[in-house]
């Protein structure tokens, strides 16, 4: 599974006018899942989302994480994270799991964030979404998870 992380002081998705998730200072995850995907790699990436070290410490550096700080989690799924982009100018979506699967697995990483953390909102599956956040650095980093 793949998450491009945001750390922010806010971000929202609105679906038809209506915002569905929100949250404030924490994580923006944008995940894609991958056909070769599976229910160790959705846990592997939520270890990774829950310990990764992207927040300042009292000195500013970057040792804090989101279990840590107690911040906000907004799971976003998106499949074009997932695409094949190393040729051509148009995006291959043979590498992205099928819908079903990926709606399976974000499900279960979303089931599982909300066990271990609180403050969990999400985008909505195969829906058109509007994000709007304010990314706090910049800081954003590309997360890969496969199963150990």
């Amino acid at each position: 599974m793949i998450a491009l992380i945001q750390r922010v002081n806010f971000a929202q998705v609105t679906v038809g006018g209506r915002i569905v998730g929100r949250i404030e200072r924490g994580i923006l995850a944008l995940v894609g899942v991958q056909a070769t995907d599976s229910a160790a790699a959705a846990a592997r990436l939520l270890e990774r989302l829950l310990g990764y070290r992207l927040f300042p410490d009292d000195e500013g550096r970057m040792n804090r994480s989101l279990a840590e700080t107690g911040g906000g989690l907004l799971l976003v799924p998106q499949f074009t994270l997932a695409a094949d982009t190393r040729k051509g100018n148009r995006a291959g979506f043979s590498t992205a799991a099928a819908p079903a699967t990926a709606q399976a697995l974000f499900d279960l990483l979303v089931a599982e964030a909300r066990a271990r953390h609180a403050g969990v909102a999400t985008g909505e599956f195969g829906a058109h979404m509007r994000v709007a956040l304010e990314n706090d650095g910049p800081v954003t980093f590309w997360l890969e998870a496969h199963a150990s």
